[in-house]
Order: structure tokens, then sequence, then C-alpha cells
């Protein structure tokens, strides 16, 4: 059975279930005087030959800094911001995977809602449309923006969370587009990432850094394990 250990900082409330709907859903399930919800779980896969070619309609090709081998599909349980739970996954590292899921744990234990989560290879491999939609997603090879240079997040070592609600800034300057409700940091909504919520210190356990800490423009979805 889990137990909340941790602070339920700025948390959702649960839209609980019957004990029924919960356990034909979900592994396992808490249970208190107002209904059931699940129990987190997490699972992590090695990239099976269809989940290859999806990854390929986007997120992966040969081309890629990483090999194939080297990624791994976390599927993982996350709450939403309306208080229900929902299935999600993520491809990183295989070396960050086991990581990346105790992260995503603690998130679930203090209830820090994410929109939705899946990969990439579903908006086309385009980051755009994945941060309009507010989709938290890691792997995604492409070059950074303006550069010649690889993201953090093609190597599957790189998280962005939340990114509507966590646009990158810099001056009068934001993105994705359609943020603009969240550029104002001090105007604070259930998902969103600030200086001392503990989601960034999840992470720098595990040796991640987070954008918002840039110096000049500021990413508050990303998380990487280079910090860049």
């Amino acid at each position: 059975m889990l137990i909340f250990t941790l602070p339920l900082v700025h948390a959702v409330e649960p839209l609980y279930l019957d004990k029924e709907s919960c356990s034909s859903q979900f592994q396992a399930c808490q249970c208190v005087e107002k209904g059931c919800f699940p129990t987190f779980s997490s699972r992590i896969d090695i990239i099976s030959p269809d989940h290859k070619k999806r990854l390929m309609k986007g997120a992966w090709e040969p081309s890629c800094p990483v090999p194939i081998d080297e990624l791994r599909q976390v599927h993982l349980l996350h709450w939403t911001e309306d208080g229900t739970v929902k299935k999600g996954e993520l491809v990183v590292a295989a070396s960050v995977a086991h990581h990346v899921s105790q992260v995503f744990q603690k998130l679930y234990e203090i209830r820090f809602p994410v929109h939705k989560m899946q990969g990439v290879e579903n908006y086309g491999g385009s980051d755009r449309l994945s941060m309009e939609d507010n989709n938290t997603s890691a792997l995604n090879c492409r070059v950074v923006k303006g550069t010649q240079k690889w993201s953090e997040h093609s190597y599957g070592l790189a998280i962005d969370i939340n990114p509507k609600w966590n646009p990158w800034v810099k001056g009068k300057r934001f993105d994705p587009k359609n943020a603009n409700l969240y550029v104002d940091r001090s105007n604070y909504r259930e998902g969103m990432i600030r200086s001392g919520d503990p989601i960034i210190q999840y992470f720098s356990d595990i040796g991640w850094k987070w954008g918002g800490n840039w110096r000049s423009a500021k990413d508050y979805q990303h998380f990487s394990r280079s910090g860049r």
C-alpha cells in the first residue's frame, strides 16, 4: 500500500473511484473513506521492434546519436489537473530510466499534475505541436533551434514537463505561442514549476538540472542531466 510520506504541496484533489472500477483499470489501488485511487506503478521496457517503428515516425532514426538498444520505454502513472490518474510513457536513455521512474513516483506521491505524457512521434516529431498540446516528453532526435548541435532530447537525457504551463521565456518572447497565460510566473497554477518547488529537488537528487535556473532565457519546462 502506498503511504504519503511527502508534503502534498499544491496537490490536486483526487477524483476517487469505487473499488471495483479502480481494480479493473489499475494494478493496485489504495482506498480511503472517500473512495479509491491507483497506487503508483511503473515498468521499464526495452524498445521492441514495433515500438521502434513507431519512434521512426518522428522521434528517432538510425542517424540519431543514441542507438535504439540504449533507449528504454518507461511506462508510469501520473495525476492530471482534474484529479484523475492516467497512464503515460517516456522514452529515455537506459542509463537513466530507473532514476526517471523514481522522480515520477515522488511526483505522483505529492499529486503533482502532468497534463499528458506521450511520445513526440504522435506529433510527427514536432516539438512545437507537442509543446502546444502541453505534452510531457523526453526523446526527440533534433538539433537545438538555431544551431547544428544535437539537443539533449536526442540522447534521451532531457524531459520537458507541462511545456504550455512552463514555457521557454526570454524577455518578451516565449514558446510555445499559446503559453501567454503562463509567462507571468507569479500567477501560480497547478502544474507550473517555480523555484523552490519539490520537483526541482527531486531531479537534483538524480543529478539533473532545471532550465528555470538558466541566466538568460528561462526554460521552465526543461530538465536535463547535462544542464543544457
